[in-house]
């Protein structure tokens, strides 16, 4: 008989052949060995869970507990570099001075350096949440940022100096995704969603402080005073340093007058310029409310 006619031993065949054929696109790994379905649409779910699980986790083992959170530009630098960069782009320039496009970057430049400041106050309001951290285990604040350069690297740096922990809730984005140097191992995280990062940011906070930035500062500041207005989260106090940038920035009044605000939500933000400033106000806030502002 010919045992390739068999059609019992052909199933056989079969059967291996397809084993090995599922084998070779990953259809028999178990789900959570299989990085193509883990990607896919499908789980989308479950890597909404854990991208907020593992910072949770990590976070309650370090006893994060009680934050302040700070936000602001990439962009910002320290004085130093931003002097170097100004000059670079001036020797630039002077190579053709007709160019447009040089012109602006100039022109960008030296906003950078005249906003250079905001990273030394930054770098103070870090030393000043540091301090509250101390070798027992008694109460105290950890500051957060979105760990990344400019504003963030400045207030991470400054907790750093002073001997405490410090958080930083990174992002997979195009450009300027890189954690900065100062933040604690193990509280460095990298998230794939802006909805786990956004709720990360707000669990823990006792007060936000807000630098000069771009987009990405805007929209954490406005995610905030969103969830405040309508009382999904509970108040909190809100910093907006650098009062001649954010009245040119946002036109509050403008929205005011236009009726699409009230003149409570005007309330739920103030300013300040220096890091003691920004610290007093929101023990201030605090001492107001009757309540402490580490517990």
């Amino acid at each position: 008989m010919n045992e390739g006619n068999d059609p019992q031993l052909d199933g056989q065949t079969g059967a291996k052949q397809g084993s090995k054929a599922g084998l070779e696109v990953g259809l028999y790994r178990p789900a959570d060995a299989n990085i193509d379905y883990l990607d896919g649409d499908e789980a989308r779910g479950i890597r909404l869970l854990l991208d907020y699980q593992k910072a949770d986790s990590l976070m309650r083992q370090h006893g994060v507990d009680q934050t302040i959170v700070v936000f602001g530009g990439t962009r910002i630098l320290e004085p130093a570099a931003a002097q170097l960069q100004l000059d670079q782009r001036r020797c630039q320039l002077a190579t053709d001075p007709d160019d447009a496009t040089l012109q602006q970057a100039v022109a960008q430049a030296e906003r950078i350096l005249d906003k250079s400041g905001y990273y030394t106050v930054a770098r103070e309001l870090g030393h000043l949440v540091g301090r509250t951290q101390s070798d027992d285990a008694s109460p105290s604040l950890t500051l957060m940022t979105g760990g990344g350069p400019g504003i963030m690297e400045a207030a991470n740096r400054g907790a750093s100096e002073v001997g405490a922990r410090t958080v930083g809730l990174n992002i997979t984005l195009p450009h300027e995704q890189n954690p900065n140097a100062y933040l604690t191992p193990g509280l460095c995280f990298e998230f794939h969603y802006f909805a786990t990062r956004k709720m990360h940011f707000l669990l823990r906070a006792k007060a936000l402080v807000v630098f000069p930035g771009g987009f990405g500062t805007i929209d954490e500041l406005f995610d905030t005073l969103t969830l405040i207005q309508t009382e999904k989260i509970d108040p909190l106090p809100v910093v907006l340093v650098g009062e001649s940038f954010w009245k040119q920035a946002l036109n509050i009044p403008f929205l005011l007058d236009e009726g699409v605000i009230s003149s409570k939500d005007v309330e739920l933000f103030w300013y300040a310029e220096t890091a003691e400033d920004t610290w007093q106000t929101i023990q201030n806030w605090y001492q107001a409310k009757g309540e402490p502002l580490i517990k």
